[in-house]
Parts: C-alpha cells; sequence; structure tokens
C-alpha cells in the first residue's frame, strides 16, 4: 500500500468521523429553522386604549448608567398612560445617574428614584436591584416591565407589548431588541456572538414547550405582577448571571406560558463600545450555563462546534489544501458538501438577522456581512465562558 493509498485512508477516516459529529447536529439545526415561518411577528408600536389605565410598573436598575441612560429616560417618558410608574433602582452610583432621573422627575412625575439595599450574600447586583424595585412597585399594577438602562424604547413599546401579551394568552415576555453598531470591530464580531444564541434555540416568535430551552432577554422583560410575586419575585435567580433566561425558564416550569418575540420595530439597544467590550462583557453570559443543566451545556457546545465552529474551517481546509475534482463520492466529498450546505445556511441566516441591526452610523458597516467569518471565535468564546464563574460583574467582585 503506497504513501497516497495511506493518506486518503486517514482523510476518509477523519472525514467519516466528522460527518458522525455533524450530521445529527444539522439535523437538529434544520428542525429548529423550520419553524420559522410559523413565528410570530415582529411587535408592532400601539396606541393605549383606556382597559390598560395604569397597568405597568416599569423598574430600571442602575449602577453607573450616565453615559447612556438619557434615551431610555426620554423613551420612556414618552410611553403614555399604561404606565402607572417608572422605579430607576439604583446601586449607589458613582456618576450622577440618579440626578439625570431627578431632573426628569420634575417633568414627568411618574418617575421615581430609589437606592436598593446592600447587597446580600449569594445575589448579583441586577436582580437583587429588580427584586427591590418589584418590592417597591405598585401592587395596583397588573404587569410588571423589567428594562435596561442601554435600551433607547419607540413611542407605543409598552402599550403594544401588553396588547400583544394579553392577547396572546402570556404570563411572561421579552423582547429582541435592533442592535445598534458603531465600530468595525463590533460590526464583525457582535453577529457572530448573537448567533450563536440563534443555533440553539428556537427563532423568536416561536413557542416552546420545553422549559429548559426557553429563551429570554431581560433588556425587556414583561412579567405578570401575580406571577412574579408567585414565584417569590427574582429570589429564584438571586446567584445568576443571566437571571433573565434562569427566571423565565423558573416560571416556565410552574406551567405558565412563556414567550420570547422580535422587538426590532419597537426597541433598540446600543449594549458595548467596540469588539473588546463586546468580547468581554457580552460573550461571558452567553453560555447560559446558569440556567442550564451540565449535559444541555455540553449538548450546545457541540452543536456550536458542529454547526457553527466548524463549517467554514473545514471548507476553507478542503479549497487550500485538495486540488480541483480530487475526489469521488466518498466520505470527504460528502463531508465537502455537507459544509459547503451549512455555510449557504450561515449566509442565509445573515441576511434574516439584518433588520435586527441598526448600521446606519456604523463605521466600516459592510463588515456585518463577513461576520460569519467570526464564527469559530465567537464559539471559542462560549467555550471559555462556559467553564468560568465571572469574579466581576458592571463593577462589582464576586467571589
Amino acid at each position: 500500500m503506497t504513501t497516497v493509498d495511506n493518506a486518503l485512508i486517514v482523510e476518509s477516516a477523519i472525514s467519516l468521523l466528522l460527518l458522525l459529529i455533524q450530521v445529527p447536529a444539522t439535523a437538529i439545526l434544520f428542525s429548529r429553522l423550520l419553524k420559522g415561518p410559523r413565528r410570530h411577528p415582529p411587535i408592532e408600536p400601539q396606541q393605549p386604549t383606556l382597559e390598560l389605565l395604569g397597568k405597568v410598573s416599569v423598574v430600571v436598575p442602575t449602577l453607573n448608567e450616565a453615559l447612556r441612560i438619557s434615551p431610555l429616560l426620554a423613551g420612556l417618558s414618552q410611553q403614555s398612560y399604561e404606565v402607572r410608574e417608572i422605579i430607576v433602582v439604583d446601586s449607589n452610583s458613582s456618576d450622577g445617574t440618579p440626578d439625570l432621573v431627578k431632573a426628569i422627575q420634575q417633568k414627568d412625575p411618574r418617575f421615581r428614584v430609589m437606592t436598593d439595599d446592600p447587597l446580600p450574600s449569594g445575589w448579583v447586583g441586577r436582580p437583587w436591584a429588580l427584586h427591590n424595585g418589584f418590592l417597591f412597585s405598585s401592587e395596583g399594577s397588573q404587569w410588571f416591565l423589567g428594562l435596561d438602562a442601554d435600551i433607547q424604547p419607540h413611542p407605543g413599546l409598552v402599550a403594544g407589548l401588553v396588547k400583544t401579551a394579553e392577547a396572546q394568552g402570556y404570563d411572561l415576555v421579552s423582547l429582541s431588541p435592533q442592535f445598534m453598531l458603531k465600530y468595525p470591530g463590533e460590526c464583525w464580531l457582535q453577529p457572530a456572538l448573537l448567533m450563536t444564541l440563534l443555533y440553539r434555540f428556537d427563532p423568536a416568535g416561536i413557542n416552546t414547550d420545553q422549559p429548559e430551552r426557553v429563551m429570554a432577554n431581560g433588556q425587556c422583560f414583561l412579567c405578570r405582577r401575580s406571577v412574579l410575586a408567585a414565584v417569590g419575585g427574582y429570589s429564584s435567580a438571586s446567584g445568576s448571571f443571566c437571571d433573565d433566561v434562569t427566571l423565565a425558564r423558573n416560571i416556565a416550569v410552574q406551567g405558565y406560558k412563556v414567550g420570547f418575540l422580535d422587538g426590532a420595530k419597537v426597541l433598540k439597544v446600543r449594549m458595548y463600545e467596540g469588539a473588546m467590550e463586546t468580547w468581554k462583557e457580552w460573550g461571558r453570559s452567553l453560555d447560559l450555563k446558569d440556567a442550564t443543566s451540565r449535559s444541555q451545556l455540553w449538548g450546545d457546545l457541540w452543536l456550536l462546534t458542529s454547526v457553527q465552529g466548524l463549517p467554514l474551517l473545514i471548507v476553507l481546509t478542503f479549497l487550500l489544501t485538495s486540488p480541483p475534482l480530487a475526489y469521488s463520492f466518498t466520505p470527504p466529498l460528502i463531508l465537502l458538501g455537507l459544509n459547503l450546505f451549512l455555510v449557504v445556511i450561515r449566509f442565509a441566516m445573515l441576511i434574516a438577522i439584518a433588520p435586527s441591526y441598526d448600521r446606519k452610523s456604523a463605521k466600516s458597516g459592510w463588515l456585518f456581512w463577513l461576520s460569519p467569518l467570526a464564527d469559530p471565535l465567537a464559539v471559542l468564546r462560549i467555550f471559555l465562558s462556559a467553564f468560568h464563574k465571572p469574579r466581576e460583574w458592571r463593577g462589582r467582585k464576586y467571589i
């Protein structure tokens, strides 16, 4: 047997191994993508009607948000009478965040600012602030709406969200936003990181029957007040760095209806400044390990590796090392075909999520279309985060 024959045997064996890894993952991905046509359409801004009067308490957790909270405050002041109160729970900011809230309070008395109690052992700052806001909010409100300080709500957001939740019978519903991109690095990296979520879960707007596969986004998180009271507020997600998903799954386990919908038409968000901050801050929570069993986490890592991390690398390896038409219908050629198919799917998904990005003011916004090249890095980031518990978050240190 010649050296060439030995090389072909080894290559075929490696190809068969990769096919055994990738084919089942591709089937799972394809089954999720097929649900896309049945998804609930994006939430639309709506005008409130009288039955919504005073139904919603809004709670915003803050810690040194002075540089980015103004668009949120302005957007909330444009929401109508469906909003009973807007409670900003500040965790002793040192940059004047409370002063901005007090200034707008002079024009809109629905705004209130409070300082949460010292952080107890076992709690993460964000769920603790939201829990305090919930306890402080009016019992006359039927809905609790948690919003992050970095979002920019459009007029009609709250009315549209509540009307949709009531019409669809949701007990909890959260929204995916439209992401605002600014710098070249984040235009390239951020969509690849977002894609790790899209590969692992059903599309936004699809009701998921399995509580452990429920997805949620705490940036805009609406829950019936009675339901939140029944589960003890945020106490069941007290130590979670992905408290939104942890709480949503705990609520789903109790039999309540939980939804995750497309909110690109009603809110925008400017999350992080540049690729490095995106890699560090967003990347370390995307693994969702605090809301996920160990077996599910390993399953998600296998799926991401198979259908997002490997395809482009495999295709490039074939293109760079193999002569044209070097293979007949053999395992290597089947492997190449499968991964070309996965790359095509990846670019099709990129087109599908394009409306979820605002790139009008982005520098080198065209790099968005090259974000599939960042997929191996995005998958690597999930691996690194999956086995490392954060020790610092938003300026707070955790032991």
